[in-house]
């Protein structure tokens, strides 16, 4: 990832990005065992490993992936993404000392709009779900608004 120019905007990076866009990198690895994210050192290109994965296996079912923020992204809203807004409010954080270390946070979108909240949770978060699993769903959907996640969170409670 290069550094920007003076006077042109930063292109930021979402964290929950699509495997197959060309610039696209492999942010981390989901752990089997906990379903929680290994995050890499450095960026790895996508087309690098995508052949790699055996298949019948979805990418995004062992991998996390980054990519440019994109003005057509369901989730967009202005300049903000709406799927960070709905994980904070979402997922609960476990560590509230440590963010991981993370290799994208200086473009992230997700650091820029939420900073620290944003990367506690950021572990957690699976491109791929369940789709029987309400909540996870809920969060997925760029139609549900904070009120609708809020209400469902204390509906369940």
């Amino acid at each position: 990832m290069s550094e920007p120019e003076a006077g042109k905007p930063v292109q930021t990076w979402c964290p929950s990005g699509v495997a197959k866009a060309p610039e696209s990198v492999v942010l981390g690895v989901r752990s089997a065992a906990t379903g929680g994210l290994a995050y890499l050192a450095e960026p790895v290109p996508a087309g690098e490993v995508l052949g790699e994965i055996p298949e019948g296996i979805e990418p995004t079912r062992v991998l996390r992936f980054a990519a440019h923020c994109s003005t057509s992204c369901h989730n967009r809203r202005g300049a903000d993404c709406s799927l960070v807004e709905r994980v904070v409010l979402a997922v609960p954080t476990l560590d509230t000392a440590a963010v991981p270390r993370c290799h994208l946070r200086a473009k992230c979108q997700w650091w820029h709009q939420k900073g620290v909240e944003a990367c506690r949770r950021c572990p957690a978060v699976s491109t791929a779900f369940e789709a029987d699993d309400a909540l996870t769903s809920l969060v997925a959907d760029p139609s549900t608004s904070l009120a609708q996640l809020e209400a469902w969170i204390a509906a369940s409670a």
